[in-house]
């Protein structure tokens, strides 16, 4: 196993954390009887000579004696050490590192071959994907998977192979369809579900034309034959290493989850079938097979649009379960759908008010955060809300966010504009942490419309400009909430003082807005539009267009920046255009194009749609076809966070008004 292992310059050679003359013993305790040794060794080749799938010098030089090791029958885990050079193949070819390895690998891939009929489960379940992957004659791989798939007893090695004949069909289209076919047999009676539903998800992926018609019902149905069928064996605990913790913290039916999650992505855009399909998982008996839908619903909400009422109510079914882990993640992914959430308020406002113990979360050193199911329901919009809301305000620690979720009740949550005015009053003008203090606060404040709170804002804009310290950072936002309630006029000499500022054009829109004299107002935005910060550029470009006409003298920058510039800078220049100049012409080009060039753009340019009217026409085939598509605009590869959900919403509402506007 290890002839030629001190012959190595192991010093010479570095891994991620300096020289690598540690490996030899770590290679040597790969073969030792004890588990904790292996276990330790293991966590020490992929954290240091593979660490974060990277390849360094030591990684290349250790490729052989892995090989070694993983032949060598009487030695236990090497299932392990294959998945480990598996993943050392597949590293890329970015350096030469990564491609000495891969190559390495490649050379050594008739071992797979004699792996893939080893008497050891988990060897045979690792070698079945790197046949594909890195033994380079199709017929004979093909050839190989449909041996051990007749040959094969155990279930997850037979998932190891159905997954293997679909990364084939992959990689190798010109062989494609004796794997296809394969495929088709195995997703039929009379193989067991699991392995039936593998096959299904890989025929979804790659011949979607071999699947049964009645696809979503079928896998309902073998979803829950599964699921009487799987035995609940308590896992070992194994040991404290860190691929030990990794381990152990899979989801406990690991393999289901890589199932339906294969066969939801399969079926992409046809989200109806989706909605079907998750439907059923989350009809299912077993609160383990509803758990992984759960976290599945989670990307179809984020990635499609859909109409989604149906399965919104099964997540709040969820809510009344005896498994905190099942409650938890319902609770997690309800918080992320805002007013998408609304047909599980009632199962919200139930668990809200049976315990009040959730109303609150509070992260190991850390102050407390607004709770789960409390949030969730806030933020459908439901009034029901405000009574916990109101109890956590009028404590001693009320969450510092806690006025963000307040501002999705609207005028719902008039009822807490004493108690948020208060907060906001109490906060001291000198602390370092105001800012942070006050942010959640306004948010509320200017939701709600609370009138009554306007001394306390003019309160945090006094001192300044030079005294505000950390105030700073929220005086536009202080701006912003005077102007929504109307109440700019008692601030004119704090605005007035604000001008030679970084808050300038919104001080200068707020004065605008309080007397419509634009003698102090236009000068300010003239310099701001030329500024050579393009932050400042947009807000100049955006208050110019509220002046309307009386801004005719930017014109000529304004119409500079719509033809010129980034996209997401040229879109406020254009329709600030429209509103100074009303002209139509040179405003259209400009939002097409942003349109198609930068989807992030699409809000505001709907924003401006809906402010041409009729004068819009020229662009309907944009937003009819935005609301025919089934992809939200903002979903995108590896994109996570609720956010993503309600600028696509509040994008379909926009384009929704265009066409009645038109």
């Amino acid at each position: 196993m290890f002839t030629g292992i001190d012959e190595v310059d192991w010093a010479s050679l570095r891994h991620a954390y300096g020289s690598a003359e540690d490996v030899p013993g770590w290679l040597r305790a790969l073969a030792s009887a004890d588990t904790a040794e292996r276990a330790t060794a293991l966590d020490g080749m992929y954290g240091a000579v593979h660490h974060q799938g990277r390849v360094y010098d030591s990684t290349l030089a250790c490729v052989p004696f892995l090989f070694a090791l993983a032949a060598r029958e009487e030695l236990p885990d090497r299932g392990c050490l294959v998945e480990l050079l598996v993943s050392i193949g597949e590293g890329g070819e970015r350096s030469e590192q990564e491609r000495g390895a891969r190559a390495a690998v490649r050379a050594g891939a008739e071992a797979f071959a004699a792996l893939a009929g080893d008497p050891d489960p988990a060897v045979r379940r690792a070698a079945a994907g790197a046949l594909v992957r890195f033994l380079d004659q199709p017929a004979r791989v093909l050839e190989l998977l449909r041996r051990r798939l007749r040959a094969e007893r155990d279930g997850c090695v037979l998932l190891a192979l159905t997954e293997a004949l679909g990364l084939f069909a992959h990689r190798y289209p010109a062989h494609a369809a004796g794997a296809v076919d394969l495929l088709t047999e195995y997703s039929a009676s009379p193989y067991p579900p699991g392995l039936r539903l593998a096959a299904l998800g890989r025929l979804a992926l790659h011949a979607p034309g071999r699947l049964p018609a009645d696809l979503v019902p079928t896998a309902v149905r073998l979803l829950k034959e599964r699921s009487a069928r799987r035995v609940r064996a308590q896992e070992p605990s194994g040991t404290d290493t860190l691929v030990g913790r990794i381990r152990r913290l899979r989801p406990s039916d690991e393999e289901g989850a890589v199932l339906l999650r294969t066969l939801h992505s399969a079926l992409g855009d046809r989200v109806a079938d989706r909605i079907a399909l998750l439907n059923g998982q989350l009809t299912s008996p077993d609160p383990v097979d509803r758990c992984n839908a759960v976290w599945m619903s989670a990307g179809l909400f984020r990635g499609w649009r859909g109409e989604y009422a149906g399965p919104v109510r099964l997540l709040g079914a969820q809510l009344g379960a005896d498994q905190d882990r099942l409650r938890d993640a319902a609770v997690s992914v309800l918080a992320e759908l805002f007013a998408l959430a609304a047909p599980a308020a009632d199962d919200l406002h139930a668990l809200v008010t049976a315990r009040p113990d959730l109303w609150t979360h509070r992260w190991e050193r850390c102050p407390p955060t607004l709770g789960g199911p409390l949030k969730a329901l806030a933020r459908t919009g439901d009034s029901r809300a405000v009574p916990a809301l109101a109890q956590l305000l009028a404590g001693p620690a009320a969450p510092v966010g806690l006025g963000c979720e307040v501002a999705h009740l609207g005028r719902a949550a008039a009822p807490l504009a004493p108690a948020l005015r208060h907060r906001l009053g109490r906060i001291p003008l000198a602390s370092p942490a105001a800012a942070r203090l006050a942010a959640p606060l306004l948010t509320a404040i200017r939701a709600v419309g609370d009138t009554d709170a306007v001394p306390e804002l003019l309160r945090l804009l006094s001192g300044g400009p030079d005294g505000l310290g950390a105030r700073d950072a929220v005086a536009g936002q202080v701006i912003e909430t005077l102007e929504e309630l109307g109440a700019t006029a008692p601030a004119s000499p704090l605005l007035r003082a604000l001008l030679p500022t970084r808050h300038a054009a919104v001080a200068a829109g707020a004065l605008w807005s309080a007397d419509g004299d634009t003698t102090a107002v236009l000068p300010v935005l003239l310099r701001d539009v030329r500024h050579t910060d393009p932050g400042v550029r947009r807000r100049a470009a955006a208050q110019l267009g509220r002046l309307g006409p009386a801004a005719r003298p930017a014109l000529p920058e304004l119409h500079r920046l719509a033809r010129s510039g980034p996209v997401r800078e040229r879109v406020p220049a254009a329709c600030a255009l429209w509103r100074v100049a009303g002209d139509p012409d040179p405003v259209r080009p400009v939002l097409r194009g942003a349109w198609a060039a930068d989807p992030r753009t699409r809000v505001p340019v709907a924003r401006c749609l809906t402010a041409m009217g009729p004068a819009a026409a020229p662009l309907r085939d944009l937003v009819t076809a935005e609301l025919t598509r089934p992809r939200r605009h903002t979903a995108r590869a590896g994109a996570y966070g609720s956010r993503d959900i309600r600028t696509d919403e509040e994008l379909l509402r926009l384009c929704r008004e265009v066409l009645a506007g038109l």
